[in-house]
């Protein structure tokens, strides 16, 4: 028996040392030690949290439990197709996306082609840190600083528009100025941010390229073009796709601070009325279902944005 049981742990010691990935591992453990909390934490807050996905097709309760609450199938993804406030909060999240997609995709890029063009280093910095230093505000930081400069009475807009003639407008309060505001501050806040990838990407250029195009006339607008653009181009796709793959999931924290009474009807998106239907009327599978359907939709829109960019251009994300 004892001879067997040597045998056994011979064979699995020898399959080890035999496989090259098992070698790879042992050899550089020391790496895959330092990867062990990132692991940890997608485990623990990202996959972990999943075994609640199930709630969204039952009519949880509480006191049953999880196992124990009775099992509705479909019911709650019924009852949210056929609410009165399913094509408002769909259509709101999406729009409000798209167009910060649309409108906030762009300018860091062209941030850092501007960037790239500057040869004073020290302007260079002092605009990198004037256009990075929003980034770390708050949201709620964010948020105050909109309602005390487009306060209707004493806002510093509404006191320009005042002193040009014109009369006071309720930004903060009015449902058609409410994605305008939200795109405008969200670019504000981030576009120097989101340029750091874009000028990284530019340092990769190889400076031959540079100097060819001189030696054959290019003017600088024509560097840009034929150079830099195709440079960045593929990083670009990267981040669209990743971009694409959110497009239905809108940050919580800004449009619920920015959210008003009389703003509600463009600004309640999935986030909020998840927030609302679940944390505050406690309808906890009902709120899991709406929360459902919008993480399988960014997954089918991550799929199909993926695909058509490896045939167009070559460049996914897999």
């Amino acid at each position: 028996m004892i001879e067997v049981i040597n045998y056994k742990k011979r064979s699995i010691v020898d399959m080890i040392k035999s496989n090259r990935k098992f070698r790879m591992i042992i050899k550089n453990y020391d790496l895959y030690l330092f990867l062990l909390p990132t692991l940890l934490y997608f485990i623990i807050f990202h996959y972990g949290p999943m075994y609640g996905v199930q709630i969204a097709f039952k009519d949880y309760i509480a006191t049953k439990g999880i196992w124990g609450s009775p099992w509705v199938g479909l019911a709650n993804f019924r009852r949210f197709f056929n609410s009165f406030q399913f094509q408002t909060v769909v259509t709101n999240t999406f729009l409000l996306s798209l167009y910060s997609l649309i409108f906030g995709f762009f300018p860091p890029i062209m941030l850092a082609l501007m960037l790239n063009q500057v040869s004073s280093e020290r302007f260079k910095k002092f605009v990198q840190t004037v256009t990075y230093a929003p980034h770390f505000i708050s949201t709620v930081v964010m948020v105050s600083m909109l309602f005390i400069f487009l306060a209707p009475r004493n806002g510093i807009v509404n006191v320009i528009i005042k002193a040009c003639g014109g009369s006071p407008i309720d930004f903060m309060g009015s449902a058609s100025w409410f994605r305008t505001i939200y795109i405008a501050s969200d670019i504000w806040q981030h576009i120097g941010w989101s340029s750091i990838i874009y000028t990284a990407a530019l340092t990769n250029i190889n400076h031959e390229y540079y100097e060819a195009a001189i030696i054959d006339g290019a003017n600088r607008l024509q560097r840009i073009w034929y150079i830099e653009v195709p440079g960045i181009l593929p990083t670009a796709i990267i981040l669209l796709i990743l971009r694409s793959g959110s497009i239905m999931n809108v940050g919580f924290h800004k449009v619920f601070l920015m959210q008003t009474p009389l703003n509600l009807p463009k600004s309640q998106v999935i986030s909020t009325y998840v927030y609302q239907i679940g944390l505050r009327n406690a309808d906890f599978s009902f709120a899991t279902a709406v929360g459902l359907f919008n993480s399988v939709i960014n997954f089918v829109i991550i799929l199909l944005v993926n695909k058509i960019s490896s045939k167009v251009s070559e460049v996914s994300l897999w």
